[in-house]
């Protein structure tokens, strides 16, 4: 039993001691990784990333048979390997920079070039976006509605025609109608008023479906430099959709769009207020009750 002890007492002296500095050194390391993968993970750069996996899977075998020329061609080619990289993921690491650059630290701080967060974006800006929306979609006109978030717009601002009017669905059905001087291109919309109108945006180099067009790929441009939403007005198939950080997603019912656009509603409460076009689609019920227990605002 004694040599024992003695064996485990000497293993113990081997292992390393771990401090508190080393405790959060390893919560750190251990963070950072998991962010990264969350953020690789809802990229496409997951893909591209298994290609480098089995390039470094390469490497290691090499290294282990030492295959020294393979090796010595390898070194010599890493430099421009770092470098394409970087050109490769440049959409990705630009936005995730942007997502860095707009975290809970500096929005709090607001130390960036002072930094203020977006006028009000009201329940009454929803249900306006919301009705012009669905109603362009029965109708078949094609529309690029761009809200815009923490991530300043003022470069695609500057390219547009000035409107400075308060958002309501007949303005907006009005600037979208067919052969009119403004329905060409994005409207802008900041707070609860619309800045611009016929905004031209980046479009996306990403591989999507052949029933979207151009708006669709301008939606995602856009999403992909910003933190921006941007609901877009199928022209073809009067379908409604929304793009946001990189993704397109399709919207059957006004209740969706309200619940995506009532998220963005800034309040001093946790959770905004869900309530008004809930009341005016689907009557009362619900909505009603709350109403009774809050005063009206």
């Amino acid at each position: 039993m004694e040599p024992i002890l003695e064996n485990l007492q000497s293993l113990a002296g081997l292992l390393p001691r771990i401090t508190l500095t080393g405790f959060i050194e390893i919560a750190i390391i251990s963070l950072m990784v998991y962010a990264f993968l969350n953020w690789v993970r809802d990229t496409e750069a997951w893909v591209l990333l298994r290609g480098l996996f089995m390039i470094f899977a390469f490497v290691a075998f090499c290294a282990f048979l030492q295959l020294d020329t393979i090796l010595w061609i390898l070194g010599r080619i890493a430099t421009i390997a770092v470098i394409a990289l970087v050109i490769i993921f440049q959409p990705e690491l630009r936005r995730a920079l942007q997502q860095l650059g707009t975290s809970g630290f500096f929005a709090v701080s607001g130390l960036l070039e002072g930094w203020k967060e977006n006028p009000g974006f009201s329940e009454e800006t929803v249900i306006h976006l919301v009705e012009a929306s669905f109603k362009m979609g029965r109708v078949k006109t094609g529309a690029l509605m761009v809200i815009e978030q923490k991530i300043s717009l003022k470069d695609f601002i500057a390219k547009g025609i000035e409107i400075d009017g308060k958002v309501s669905s007949q303005l907006l059905i009005n600037i979208f109608e067919h052969n009119t001087p403004l329905h060409d291109g994005a409207v802008i919309i900041r707070g609860n008023r619309i800045v611009t109108a016929t905004s031209y945006l980046p479009l996306s180099e990403k591989k999507i479906s052949k029933e979207y067009g151009t708006r669709h790929r301008a939606a995602l441009g856009i999403s992909e430099v910003s933190d921006s939403v941007t609901i877009v007005v199928s022209e073809e198939t009067g379908r409604v959709s929304v793009a946001r950080d990189g993704r397109l997603m399709t919207i059957r019912e006004p209740e969706k769009l309200q619940e995506i656009l009532t998220g963005l509603i800034k309040t001093e409460e946790a959770e905004p207020k869900r309530f008004g076009l809930g009341f005016l689609l689907k009557g009362k019920g619900e909505n009603e009750r709350k109403d009774k227990k809050q005063p009206s605002e």
